[in-house]
């Protein structure tokens, strides 16, 4: 049972049972909560904001019987892994997954990433390339791509990254928090598209959503990434950061957007194919928002398996 705190719960929240394995692995200096199903090269699965591992719950016992190891992870700040206060800078955010393929056992693996944890996935492939066998990005542009078109599309990416900036406010994790953390379940209304957010399953992805970021410390530390990447467009960190990411990705990449995404606009993620020298596939997903993985998990689960076995 969860156990309440004023307004906010503990982290047993986020370990539901079910056809898979929950366990703790250390890995850059963090100790990091994974779910895992099946044997097999391994599929690694980044969630995005406002989330945690249970946004690949459907999609873990289908990709382990398609014959992989499926692993999905808290991200540093998220569910029940570990929350410092400092490390979510883009380095340190790819050092933690490149951190867990070792620490699982793997030499490399297939790396999904969605929404911010797409961001990631990028960075990881760029950093860590040796680790990163295949990648599947959702919703999320090129990192490069992104801060791009902040600058240079004030009516369209500008516009769509308000919520993002508000995010620097001081204190802004209580917003997210306050009335049970209704302010997430308005960012997945927001950012979703029309046809997931009035569907049957949207009530219960809220509400899980809105539980977990109420454990202690976890809207801090999801607000403090997107800090980062805003505060370091001045700093000499983030120039080295940008210089980094120009490097060419070799992992082939499979890039899935939604038409509907408002939160990163298919116009900005359209061209991050440029900053790949391996094989590249874009596709624009029809009727969809900024969470392809719930709102076509059907269509994505096809191509994350088709992507993984090619």
């Amino acid at each position: 049972m969860t156990e309440q705190r004023g307004d906010a719960v503990d982290e047993s929240c986020v370990l539901t049972e079910g056809p898979w394995t929950h366990r703790f692995v250390g890995a850059n200096g963090s100790r990091f909560h994974v779910v895992e199903a099946g044997t097999g090269p391994m599929v690694l699965f980044l969630h995005g904001f406002p989330e945690h591992w249970w946004a690949w719950h459907r999609m873990l016992p289908a990709v382990a019987d398609a014959g992989f190891r499926a692993v999905a992870v808290d991200l540093r700040g998220y569910g029940a892994s570990d929350k410092p206060p400092r490390g979510y800078d883009g380095y340190t955010l790819a050092a933690d997954v490149a951190g867990m393929i070792r620490a699982l056992g793997e030499r490399s693996a297939t790396v999904v990433g969605t929404g911010a944890g797409g961001m990631i996935a990028w960075t990881v492939a760029s950093f860590h390339p040796a680790l990163v066998r295949r990648l599947v990005v959702l919703g999320a542009p090129h990192p490069l791509r992104l801060r791009a078109a902040i600058f240079a599309d004030p009516r369209g990416q500008f516009a769509a990254s308000t919520p993002a900036l508000r995010f620097q406010m001081p204190r802004y994790e209580h917003v997210l928090t306050k009335d049970d953390g209704r302010a997430v379940e308005e960012i997945l209304r927001r950012w979703g598209g029309p046809r997931w957010v009035t569907g049957p399953d949207f009530a219960e992805y809220a509400r899980r959503y809105r539980e977990a970021m109420r454990i202690p410390q976890a809207a801090f530390c999801a607000l403090e990434g997107y800090r980062w990447a805003f505060r370091s467009v001045l700093r000499l960190h983030g120039y080295r950061f940008v210089k980094l990411m120009q490097r060419p990705l070799v992992a082939p990449t499979l890039h899935l957007h939604g038409a509907l995404d408002t939160a990163s606009l298919p116009r900005t993620a359209q061209g991050s194919g440029r900053y790949v020298s391996g094989p590249y596939e874009w596709r624009l997903l029809d009727q969809v928002g900024h969470f392809p993985h719930l709102e076509a998990s059907e269509l994505v689960l096809g191509e994350i398996l088709r992507w993984a076995k090619s």
